[in-house]
């Protein structure tokens, strides 16, 4: 005769986290990512900030999804600063390059404008993150 299974305990509750406990992290990534690039992106202006917080979300989801696949690829993390930058400079109208030094310095400030926020919010995060992990046993 085959014994029964014991009933899971509270520590084995605990070794894997809910979905609704992952739910709550994957939106509170988010939300640091969002806000904090939104408060970078303030001084330019109400519409970076509110381009910046989206596009700061985005990144906040899909770096904590990230997260969870591979916890050790910091060059796909990078890669995914990067291409939220990049779909960051898409919405953005760029000078024309006949204009000379001025179209230049235009499309620099433009590119600081727009990544510097994300990069911003993308160092906190991943800060807020390992210092997370490090006050964990």
């Amino acid at each position: 005769m085959i014994a029964p299974e014991p009933p899971p305990t509270l520590a084995d509750s605990t070794a894997e986290p809910s979905r609704a406990s992952l739910r709550l992290r994957s939106l509170s990534w988010a939300l640091i990512a969002g806000v904090t690039a939104g408060l970078i992106s303030l001084p330019f202006g109400i519409d970076q900030a509110v381009r910046s917080t989206g596009c700061g979300l985005f990144y906040g989801l899909l770096a904590f999804h990230l997260e969870r696949v591979d916890p050790e690829d910091s060059h796909l993390q990078a890669g995914l600063v990067g291409a939220i930058c990049g779909v960051r400079t898409l919405g953005m109208s760029l000078a024309s390059p006949w204009d000379g030094a001025d179209a230049l310095a235009s499309l620099v400030k433009d590119f600081v404008m727009g990544w510097l926020p994300l990069i911003g919010s993308s160092l906190l995060l991943h800060g807020f993150q390992r210092m997370l992990s490090a006050s964990r046993p």
